[in-house]
């Protein structure tokens, strides 16, 4: 069974000083929020980036695994907290993604600190959005209106 979650992306001028609105179509989470290149280049902590939201995606991807992963094991944790911190910086090949950091503060009783890090890694590795973000098959329909 496949699922498809749907947002969509307005921009509107130029880069520099061009503007736009996210939604998040599925969900109607976030509808019509605001982005814009001088928050991606200089960060602003009152409007969103591309990154930010691929952080929100990527942290709570690997939090839901790591349960899965535990559950597998017969463990549950009592809490499971994770960030990513999404670098945007211009290279010598252009605008680009250079890293994400995950950084997960875990409480699981029953646990070693060996199998602990064990589980952190191969969940890095599985989640969908790690996975998906390692490569992914993206397709493009394109319209001139």
């Amino acid at each position: 069974m496949a699922n498809i979650s749907k947002a969509s992306a307005h921009w509107e001028d130029g880069l520099e000083d061009g503007f736009g609105t996210i939604s998040l179509e599925s969900s109607q989470v976030l509808t019509e929020s605001p982005y814009n290149f001088k928050a991606r280049a200089e960060h602003s902590a009152s409007i969103t980036t591309p990154e930010e939201l691929l952080g929100a995606a990527h942290a709570a991807c690997f939090s839901m695994a790591f349960a899965m992963v535990l559950g597998q094991k017969g463990l549950t944790a009592k809490s499971i907290d994770t960030t990513a911190d999404v670098t945007f910086a211009v290279t010598a090949d252009g605008p680009a993604i250079t890293e994400i950091h995950l950084t997960n503060h875990s409480v699981i009783s029953g646990i070693s600190e060996a199998d602990f890090q064990e589980i952190a890694q191969v969940v890095k590795e599985s989640c969908p959005v790690s996975k998906a973000l390692a490569t992914v098959n993206i397709t493009l329909e394109a319209h001139l209106d």
